[in-house]
């Protein structure tokens, strides 16, 4: 239910690795928001389109087939800004007004000969065309989702490019035509049935066609090379242009790895086929899904190593948002929180436990970046926000996670498989969410998890423990008893919390019934406890110290997104002040100093970073190839190399860091012109 987007920078570009890419739940922005109870739900689509990328022009008809949930004199539409509609005739061929209304250009208002009547089913059919060239008409501003063009056309579900309504929870059909020069490919959702014809003019038609309803609405074209396949693997094809082929039986063998793994893990999709398609990278996505669909930026295609996760959680949603999908904005967090999670699990099958709890408290400062908003109130917000991407994603994930701790491995995965199974072709809602995982937990003996989703779902923020104890020696050489309490700030908190004591002998690991602000327990070990640690393997979503400077950066990295680079130093600092050694924050500093073209305090704040503590790992091998940069830049050669050699040295090659250093160390960087 998310394409994944990267940052849209104003004044410059990103330098060095992002914590995360940004995510976009596909809906309309505030200003056009869905009603609070939708007006009528559209359930199958057969569209007819030509693309003529030399004229970057499409011209579609439409018919859309829909029930109306009250009775309606006016119905609103939403279609690309675009695209000028030249007719609109209802069932009986008669036609109809229409106009574009209101402050949002994407809103098409119909008005038929009489109202609609609440319950009645009909088609109107639609004749639209217009140039489609880049962001300028898209919904969401500076992001490409339509786009004819030549030698890759995008027509994205989101981009609006046919009239449609309740983005991702309003579940259809559809039959599609495609019409594209005799050169390219076309991928959409039913392609393992797609039907080619040869056309007069050197064209040829396309034809798919999903009879489940889902969200079939992305169509991509391009001047594609023969599908390329993975030896032994025949449900996996991927489409890319001649640059990128060399890397695409690569990126095919790692999607079929995961797409077995979530197999295993969630159950058979709703198609086994999946068709790996090139994005262009213009366009500021990286990523986007549709039934059978797995669209990917060429340039992560080119770099297989660096793009697992992306690619993980862009598969994931073949079953979290198309095989079930939320009811409303409301219900978000279940599909693209569990897509994130299942990105995680992924990475713990492939990477092991050191990476995934790495990669947890990763999103567990993105849980914390904005939560003033319970879950399951975030329809008020405008699904655009960093405030509702970073909670249905981030938060989102960590509710599964803190699920998967209260109900065990085995329990969570058999909860997640009855939940895909039970709302197949489906939308789901919260409360159907709790009612699962309760019934399991009830069937199970397990602990009420009603506190759980009051806490999670229902509330905000995150309890910040302590610990108090006091160690006792047992008469008659019996050992030790750890008398103590775990304290916290949530006066209704209620959740279990693992307790690890380090001792003289063997560690012991214990479960502490957390209830209130504060919570007695006793302990007793055959050696003397040295250390005893709260969550020691993070299942929880707490506040912390090093999370307050992960949060801090995280809000500076989204306010450079944004393009105000002085509200980022702002939160960078914020950041400092609660570590004063944090690698992370300097690094991010500098970044921000090197877009504004200070040189030497960027230079400064990366020196910094080398000098902190470390953490993230990367930060070392990428403040070395910035500070390599700002001696190219300014005219100092030697130095520029010395620092590329040290990048290399240091062997991390995240997000292709040794890579890029030894390409600068051939060619010096060059500054990008900027219109400044």
């Amino acid at each position: 239910m998310l394409a994944h987007f990267r940052p849209r920078l104003s004044r410059a570009r990103a330098v060095g690795p992002v914590g995360c890419v940004l995510a976009l739940f596909a809906l309309g922005p505030a200003a056009n928001a869905a009603p609070a109870r939708p007006q009528f739900q559209i359930t199958g689509y057969v569209i007819s389109a030509d693309l003529d990328p030399a004229t970057n022009h499409l011209a579609a008809t439409c018919a859309v087939t829909f029930t109306a949930l009250e009775d309606l004199p006016t119905i609103n539409f939403e279609l690309n800004s675009g695209l000028l509609v030249t007719a609109v005739t209802d069932a009986s061929k008669k036609p109809l007004t229409s106009d574009r209304t209101g402050t949002i250009a994407t809103t098409l208002r119909v008005s038929p000969t009489q109202p609609v009547l609440k319950g009645t089913s009909t088609t109107w059919t639609f004749v639209y065309a217009g140039a489609l060239v880049g962001a300028e008409t898209s919904p969401v501003e500076g992001i490409k989702l339509a786009a004819v063009a030549d030698p890759i056309s995008i027509l994205l579900y989101p981009g609006r490019w046919f009239p449609m309504t309740g983005l991702f929870t309003d579940r259809f059909t559809a039959e599609m035509h495609i019409r594209v020069p005799a050169d390219e490919r076309v991928v959409g959702s039913g392609s393992g049935v797609a039907a080619i014809k040869s056309l007069p003019n050197n064209r040829s038609e396309y034809t798919f066609i999903w009879t489940k309803p889902g969200f079939p609405g992305t169509i991509i074209a391009g001047k594609f090379l023969d599908p390329i396949s993975s030896p032994g693997v025949n449900n996996v094809h991927v489409y890319v242009l001649d640059k990128h082929k060399a890397n695409a039986a690569a990126f095919a063998h790692n999607t079929a790895n995961t797409f077995e793994f979530m197999t295993t893990t969630f159950g058979q999709p709703e198609s086994p086929r999946i068709n790996v398609v090139e994005l262009p990278d213009d366009g500021g996505i990286s990523a986007f899904w549709a039934p059978e669909v797995v669209a990917i930026a060429g340039s992560r295609i080119a770099d297989p190593r660096n793009a697992t996760r992306l690619l993980s959680n862009t598969v994931a949603h073949q079953w979290w948002g198309s095989e079930i999908s939320p009811a409303t904005l409301n219900d978000a967090w279940i599909t693209n929180g569990m897509s994130r999670y299942a990105e995680l699990m992924y990475l713990e099958d492939t990477a092991g436990k050191t990476a995934f709890q790495s990669a947890v408290t990763d999103i567990s400062a993105g849980a914390l970046a904005y939560d003033t908003e319970p879950l399951s109130t975030l329809g008020r917000l405008d699904p655009y926000s960093p405030q509702f991407q970073s909670m249905t994603l981030e938060k989102g994930a960590m509710v599964f996670h803190m699920l998967r701790w209260e109900m065990g491995d085995d329990a969570f995965v058999k909860f997640l498989r009855n939940l895909l199974s039970q709302y197949t072709d489906k939308s789901v809602r919260t409360a159907d969410v709790e009612g699962a995982a309760e019934n399991l937990a009830t069937a199970q003996n397990k602990a009420d998890l009603t506190p759980f989703f009051a806490q999670w779902i229902d509330g905000t923020g995150a309890p910040a423990f302590g610990d108090k104890y006091t160690v006792y020696r047992l008469g008659n050489n019996k050992g030790f008893r750890t008398v103590g309490a775990i304290t916290q700030d949530l006066d209704l908190f209620r959740m279990p919390v693992e307790l690890r004591i380090e001792t003289d002998g063997k560690t012991e690991l214990r479960r502490v019934d957390v209830s209130g602000t504060d919570s007695q327990y006793s302990v007793e070990t055959f050696g003397r406890p040295r250390h005893i640690q709260l969550d020691p393997d993070n299942w929880l979503l707490k506040s912390t110290p090093d999370l307050a400077v992960r949060v801090a950066v995280l809000r500076g990295q989204q306010q450079v997104a944004q393009g105000d680079l002085t509200a980022a130093l702002a939160e960078y600092q914020k950041a400092l002040d609660s570590n004063k050694t944090s690698s992370l924050a300097a690094y991010r500093i500098g970044e921000v100093f090197f877009m504004q073209r200070n040189y030497q305090s960027a230079a400064n704040s990366f020196r910094d970073s080398l000098r902190g503590d470390g953490d993230p790992r990367w930060t070392e091998v990428w403040s070395h190839i910035e500070l390599g940069r700002i001696f190219d830049v300014t005219g100092q050669r030697d130095r520029a190399v010395n620092e590329y050699r040290q990048a290399v040295q240091t062997n991390d090659n995240t997000q292709g860091a040794v890579n890029e250093a030894r390409a600068l160390m051939q060619n010096p960087y060059k500054r990008e012109r900027t219109d400044n």
